[in-house]
């Protein structure tokens, strides 16, 4: 059986959906940020980085929400969530991927996490007045550029779309109309109304 530490309205979000979607056994395991959980000397014996998700399986424990998203898949594989015998599709899963790790999910935490990058409250301060744009950028680029459809990578469903659905979730919040962008907006809309996905949304 798996562990899965998680954190709501978190990128964990989309690692718990790719388990309950394998039907793999697992056990969700919330980690409580407002009490900064995640800084104590328990979880930090689980992952020294104190960010989530982390996925403890029965060969070691992972860390960073890509790498657990393509350990769930590949464990699974007849579940179709990434590519088989076709590495440049799987290359360019894992470059819309990383673009959301790299790119998109930092853009974000510039606006709710500008601590990390600075001390100067006027910076801070900054990086939270331009998350707007960054992130209507990033998404500018997705929903014109990356997006195929009817999924992300277009005819089958996988991992990215439960990426994407993760960070998408993240707008209102940034200060971004989703609705600008009604590629993603008709990808949202069909992400929750998947029974997978709603189980896991009540759960967390």
């Amino acid at each position: 059986m798996y562990r899965l530490f998680y954190a709501p309205h978190s990128c964990s979000l989309a690692s718990h959906i790719a388990l309950e979607q394998t039907g793999a056994a697992y056990e969700a395991i919330k980690v409580d940020f407002g009490n900064n959980e995640q800084r104590g000397d328990d979880y930090l014996s689980i992952n020294p980085k104190g960010r989530v998700p982390v996925l403890v399986t029965p060969d070691g424990t992972l860390t960073e929400n890509l790498a657990i998203l393509v350990y769930i898949s590949q464990s699974a594989p007849e579940a179709g969530l990434t590519p088989r015998d076709d590495p440049f599709a799987f290359a360019q899963l894992l470059s819309f991927c990383t673009y959301l790790s790299s790119t998109v999910h930092v853009a974000h935490a510039h606006g709710v996490r500008g601590y990390r990058w600075a001390d100067d409250p006027a910076a801070i301060s900054e990086m939270k007045r331009k998350t707007p744009e960054s992130m209507s950028e990033c998404f500018e680029t997705i929903e014109t550029r990356l997006f195929r459809g009817p999924w992300v990578m277009g005819e089958d469903y996988g991992i990215a779309d439960m990426y994407l659905f993760t960070i998408a979730s993240w707008l209102k919040a940034d200060g971004v109309d989703p609705n600008q962008f009604p590629r993603v907006a008709d990808h949202r809309a069909r992400m929750l109304s998947d029974p997978v996905v709603k189980k896991v949304i009540a759960a967390q």
